[in-house]
């Protein structure tokens, strides 16, 4: 008797530690995202199907408004005690979370696997989100910066779609022959300095951000910082990177092809582009689930140009990462398995907002269906092979923050090279060095 009480209290105790798994009540999981409408769109696609494929299971989606969101949002629940069971983060923003042993190394479950196996994903992928040895999240893209364009309007104006092998200066004469006033007349260099007065349409959209300048930097051989694994700080001051940097700011006050800073504060450039007002935008594979909803014009991808004498593109990749203080552990790891493994891959490419990161997936017509915009997606899987990452280090995220500003007045305000550069190199030294490498 006394043994069978001991058995029963062992239960009871089991039964309520760490809100144990049970399957009379099959635990939750809590899975934090953010995105456009039409992206969450797709990830509440993804949870349906697997709902209906795993007997019910429960997912709840949490939704942030955009990832500064997610990432306070993440920040405080794991500070609280009561953090989401999943989490969808880029490479380039989790090491903060990793550094802080945040995330649960998912190798003991991956061995044991019968559905994801680390070989069948794009290495490229899986090696960026290894910490320490471990791999931490399991990857869902393998995207690359692309640039989409308006079909219909270069027909119109009878100029040539851009092809692979195309330059910069190529880009920078398309986007001018693009950048044209009500009238359809062109509108060349500081003539387009009276902003919205005078221009209509612009021929390229670009973010100044270091993700943009980048690849730049590596088609023409150079380097964005001294040691990509551990970082001290940027090499912006020895060319090609200097060059790279100078030609991407002159974008705006020397030719004249994007928008001022007023106007994408009024209209971003995804939507410019959505209403025709922008020729060409440069932007990863997670804007194509907005752009599917585009009625009044054909649009496609085409790849990024060379800057120098080599191709070149930056990762974005997003993974899903279990958290080390996740009360439902093994539900997570079924949800996951599920969102990496074959189906989830098909059920999410198929929605336009990933490049599957499952390799036979991504060659499918899950993803490359000629029926769905855009019609050359084959522009994403030929980019891999050219693909670079920058730095995970923890303090990266802030090293972003920083240079984004700067980057911004260079582009909109027209900064001094030099002075851009020692700024740059002076404001981010410090947060290079509290950073912690994988």
């Amino acid at each position: 008797m006394r043994k069978l009480t001991a058995m029963l209290a062992a239960l009871v105790l089991l039964a309520g530690c760490g809100g144990a798994e049970t399957t009379d009540t099959p635990a939750t999981v809590r899975l934090l995202v953010f995105g456009a409408p039409e992206e969450l769109q797709a990830y509440r696609t993804l949870v349906d199907a697997y709902a209906k494929a795993a007997n019910g299971a429960r997912v709840e989606l949490v939704e942030a408004s955009d990832r500064a969101d997610l990432i306070t949002r993440l920040s405080t629940s794991i500070a609280g005690g009561s953090p989401p069971d999943v989490f969808l983060m880029n490479y380039r923003f989790y090491g903060q979370f990793a550094a802080k042993n945040a995330v649960e190394p998912l190798d003991d479950r991956l061995a044991k696997s019968t559905v994801v196996k680390l070989a069948d994903l794009y290495p490229q992928v899986t090696e960026a989100f290894q910490w320490q040895g471990r791999q931490l999240c399991l990857p869902q893209n393998v995207s690359s910066l692309a640039v989409y364009y308006n079909r219909t309007m270069f027909a119109k104006h009878g100029i040539a779609e851009p092809k692979a092998g195309w330059t910069w200066n190529d880009l920078i004469t398309t986007a001018t022959a693009l950048t044209r006033n009500a009238s359809g007349a062109i509108v060349r260099g500081t003539e387009a300095e009276g902003g919205s007065a005078k221009v209509a349409v612009y021929g390229l959209g670009v973010e100044p951000t270091l993700i943009r300048v980048a690849p730049l930097v590596w088609s023409a051989g150079g380097q964005i910082v001294d040691d990509e694994r551990e970082p001290t700080r940027f090499t912006f001051d020895a060319a090609p990177a200097r060059d790279a940097l100078r030609d991407f700011v002159a974008l705006r006050l020397a030719y004249g092809v994007v928008p001022t800073d007023e106007e994408v504060e009024a209209e971003d450039d995804e939507t410019r582009f959505s209403n025709g007002r922008l020729a060409m935008l440069l932007s990863s594979r997670r804007v194509t689930t907005t752009f599917r909803t585009i009625k009044d014009f054909e649009w496609d991808v085409a790849p990024m140009p060379m800057y120098g004498k080599q191709q070149a593109g930056i990762l974005h990749s997003d993974a899903y990462c279990m958290t080390s203080g996740s009360k439902a552990k093994d539900a997570a790891w079924r949800f996951m398995e599920y969102a990496i493994g074959p189906e989830g891959q098909r059920i999410i490419a198929a929605t336009g907002r990933t490049v599957p990161s499952n390799m036979a997936v991504s060659r499918s017509p899950a993803f490359l269906d000629p029926a769905q915009p855009p019609r050359n997606a084959q522009v994403f899987l030929d980019a891999v092979p050219t693909i670079r990452r920058v730095p995970t280090i923890s303090t990266w995220p802030e090293i972003e923050d920083v240079a984004e500003g700067i980057l911004e007045n260079a582009l909109y305000r027209g900064d001094r090279l030099d002075d851009v550069i020692r700024q740059l190199d002076e404001q981010t030294r410090p947060i290079f060095a509290r950073g912690v490498a994988p």
